[in-house]
C-alpha cells in the first residue's frame, strides 16, 4: 500500500542533501519483499506488458538480480504475500487498482505500456528462486508486519518499494528498490558492494524534528486522502520551498510533517490527532469520532508483531497458521504451505473471495477468465468442501469491475468428492491425477508421448480448444512457441525466441489478445489446481512456455503460411506434430465431463487445424 506522497518526498530529500544516507551494502542478511520485487523487476525491464508477457527474458533478469546479491555476500530472505488477509482497506486498494487498470485497456490496445503485469510473473519469479536455492516463504496474509519483524530479529534492512517500511522502527533501516543499484555492483579490493540509499526512522525524524512514535499517526493521516486535501498543509512549508502546482500529496505530507515538528506542546498520538482534526473544516463531533476510529484501526498495522518466520529460515520450521485460515497441526502440510507447494489461495479461505487477473483485451468480449471458471469451481470445492456455498469473484465486465457469486459444487463427479484439503498429501496419487484430468476433460492416454513438463500445458491447450474455439492460427502459434521453447531449453539456444522487438508500440488486436488471455487464464487456474492436488502432473517450466511478442508474430505469419514453412527443422516439426495430435485428437466425452461457459451455451465445436 505505502504512504501517499512519501516516496516523492524522500526523493526530494535525497536531491537536496546529496550525501544523505549514501550506503554501500554488502556482507549482510537482507529481508526482501518478494511480491514487490517480482513486480518491480518486470516493470523496470522494458518487457512486453500487453501481449501476455516475456517470461524467459524476465527469468534472466531475476537471475541477474540474485547473482548480484551473491557477489556481494548478501543472504536474502524472501517473503511473499499470501493474501490481503481480513483487511477491508487492503482489499479496497486492490479493487481500486483493478478499476484504474481497466480504464486503461483502450490505451493498451493502441500499444502503450500502461502497467498490465503478465499472469505468470509471480510464478516464474518463484520457480527461478527455487532453481537458485534462494530461501523463500509465502506468508498466509499481508506480509508487511512479518517482514518488519524478521528484519528486526535479524538486525538487517528490508528491501522493497513499499514506504510502509519507513514507518516501522527497523534497527537496520529500509532500502528502497528505486535507489538499490543492484545492476551496478562496485568492486572494493577483494569485496563487492551495491550502492544504495539507506532510510532510517531516526534520520527521518531528526530531519523533521518529530518523535518516532508519531510516524504511525502520520502514515494513517497521509492515507486519509479526502480529509488531507481539505486543509492547506502546504502553508507550513519553508518560505524558500517552491510548491508544486497543483499541490501534490508530497507537498501536503511535507507541510503536515513541518506542522507536527513545531507542535512541541503535543507529545502523544491522541493529542496530535485532536489538533489535526481541529484544522479540518466542518469536522463535527460525529465526524471526529469516525475519523478517530478509522485512524486508530489504520495505526494497528504498524505495531511490530512477534516474528513467526525466523525459524523457517534458520531451521526450516513451518510458521503457525491462524485458525481462521485453516486449523491444521500437521508440520508437513504447514511446511508445504509456507513453501507455496500447494498453491493455496488464502483469500479464498479468508474471505471466500477471488480477485481475478485482468489483461489487455477487447472490451466488447466477455472476460477471458470465464473460460476457466469450471476449473476454479473444482478448486473452490477442494478448498472449502463440497457441501455448497459460493465464492465472490471480481472480474471485468466491459471496462467495469463487477462482483459475481460463483457456486461451489463438484463439477467432477466421483474422485473429487473423496478428497479433503487436510489429507491431500496422503491421498492416492492415481485419484489426484484422475481429478486433474477429469477437470480438464483429458484422457491420460492422450498425453502419452508428450514430454513430462509439457503435459499440463498440452492438457490445458486441449481444454481451451474445446471451450473457447480459437481460430486455428492461434492454436498453431501457441504450439510453435511452446515447441521452440522446449527445443531451446534442451540446447540452451535462443533461435527466433524474442520475436520482433522493433515495434514495441504496435497496436494490439483485442480479439486475438482475448483468445490468448483465455489460454493463459486456463493455464493459471489449472496450474493452481495441479499444485493443490500435489502435482499429479509435473509442474511446467513456465519461462519457456510463452513469449507474447513471438506468439502474436507467429499468428500473423500463419495467416498465409504453415508452421512447416516458417520453421524448417525436422526436430521442431516432429515435436510440433506430436503436440498438435495430442491437442486435437477426437474425444467426444470431453464436453460431458467438464464444460466452460461457452460450451454450456451451445458454442460451436472447435475448428481443428489441418
Amino acid at each position: 500500500m505505502g504512504v501517499q506522497g512519501l516516496c516523492t518526498l524522500l526523493d526530494r530529500i535525497y536531491r537536496k542533501k546529496k550525501d544523505y544516507q549514501d550506503f554501500f551494502f554488502c556482507e549482510s542478511k537482507l529481508v526482501v519483499d518478494g511480491t514487490n520485487l517480482a513486480n518491480y523487476l518486470y516493470e523496470k525491464s522494458d518487457l512486453d506488458q500487453n501481449q501476455g508477457g516475456e517470461y524467459l527474458a524476465y527469468q534472466v533478469k531475476v537471475q541477474a538480480f540474485f547473482d548480484s546479491l551473491k557477489k556481494c555476500d548478501i543472504t536474502p530472505y524472501v517473503v511473499i504475500d499470501g493474501s490481503s488477509g481480513t483487511s477491508k482497506i487492503k482489499c479496497d486498494i486492490r479493487l481500486a487498482r483493478q478499476r484504474a487498470l481497466l480504464k486503461r485497456i483502450p490505451e493498451a490496445l493502441t500499444g502503450e505500456e500502461v502497467g498490465f503485469l503478465p499472469s505468470f510473473t509471480s510464478t516464474v519469479f518463484v520457480q527461478t528462486l527455487n532453481d537458485l536455492n534462494v530461501q523463500l516463504v509465502r506468508w498466509f496474509g499481508e506480509a508487511d508486519g512479518q517482514l518488519a519483524a524478521l528484519a528486526s530479529e535479524c538486525e538487517c534492512p528490508v528491501l522493497s518499494r513499499d514506504t510502509d517500511f519507513c514507518i516501522f522502527d527497523l534497527p537496520a533501516g529500509f532500502l528502497s528498490l528505486d535507489h538499490f543499484q543492484w545492476d551496478s555492483v562496485k568492486q572494493n579490493g577483494t569485496s563487492s558492494h551495491i550502492p544504495c540509499k539507506l532510510y532510517t526512522t531516526s534520520s527521518f525524524c531528526k530531519y523533521f524534528n518529530i518523535d518516532s512514535q508519531l510516524l504511525p499517526l502520520l502514515a494513517s493521516l497521509a492515507n486519509d486522502y479526502d480529509n488531507l486535501k481539505r486543509f492547506h498543509w502546504e502553508q507550513f512549508l519553508p518560505a524558500d520551498r517552491p510548491i508544486d502546482r497543483p499541490s501534490t500529496n508530497a507537498d501536503r505530507l511535507e507541510g503536515l510533517l513541518r506542522w507536527m515538528g513545531v507542535r512541541k506542546d503535543l507529545t502523544t498520538q491522541q493529542g496530535m490527532l485532536k489538533a489535526w482534526m481541529d484544522h479540518i473544516p466542518d469536522m463535527n463531533p460525529k465526524a471526529q469520532s469516525e475519523v478517530q476510529t478509522k485512524v486508530q484501526n489504520a495505526m494497528v498495522k504498524y505495531e511490530l508483531p512477534s516474528c513467526s518466520l525466523l525459524g523457517f529460515f534458520s531451521k526450516g520450521t513451518a510458521p503457525p497458521l491462524p485458525p481462521e485460515v485453516w486449523n491444521c497441526d500437521s508440520e508437513c502440510i504447514r511446511a508445504s504451505l509456507a513453501r507455496g507447494d500447494l498453491g493455496l489461495d488464502y483469500d479464498i479461505l479468508f474471505n471466500r473471495r477471488k480477485i481475478l487477473w485482468i489483461q489487455a483485451e477487447s472490451r466488447d468480449l466477455q472476460s477471458s477468465n470465464l473460460t476457466s471458471r469450471p476449473i476454479r469451481q473444482v478448486m473452490y470445492g477442494l478448498l472449502l468442501g463440497q457441501e455448497g456455498g459460493e465464492v465472490e469473484e471480481w472480474d471485468r465486465d466491459g471496462l467495469e469491475l463487477v462482483s459475481v457469486k460463483v457456486l461451489l459444487g463438484p463439477l467432477v463427479q466421483g474422485a473429487a468428492q473423496t478428497l479433503r484439503l487436510d489429507s491431500l498429501l496422503q491421498a492416492d496419487p492415481a485419484v489426484r491425477l484422475q481429478v486433474c484430468l477429469e477437470t480438464l476433460g483429458v484422457e491420460e492416454e492422450t498425453l502419452e508421448g508428450v514430454p513430462a513438463h509439457l503435459r499440463l500445458p498440452v492438457a490445458v491447450t486441449r481444454y481451451w480448444l474445446w471451450r473457447a474455439s480459437p481460430e486455428p492460427t492461434l492454436l498453431k502459434a501457441l504450439l510453435m512457441v511452446m515447441v521452440q521453447g522446449e527445443l531451446n531449453r534442451r540446447t540452451g539456444g535462443t533461435t527466433d525466441w524474442q520475436g520482433d522487438t522493433r515495434h514495441l508500440s504496435k497496436p494490439l488486436d483485442g480479439v486475438v489478445a482475448h483468445s490468448l488471455n483465455q489460454w493463459q487464464a486456463c493455464l493459471k487456474d489449472a496450474s493452481q489446481l495441479n499444485l493443490l492436488l500435489c502435482k499429479p502432473l509435473p509442474e511446467p517450466l513456465y519461462a519457456w512456455l510463452y513469449q507474447g511478442r513471438l506468439v502474436h508474430q507467429r499468428q500473423e505469419q500463419l495467416q498465409e503460411r504453415e508452421p512447416e514453412d516458417i520453421v524448417q527443422d525436422d526436430q521442431f516439426i516432429s515435436l510440433y506434430r506430436r503436440l498438435l495430435g495430442a491437442v486435437t485428437q477426437p474425444d467426444p466425452g470431453a464436453n460431458r465431463r467438464a464444460g466452460g461457459p461457452e460450451g454450456q451455451h451451445g458454442a460451436p465445436s472447435p475448428q481443428h487445424p489441418g
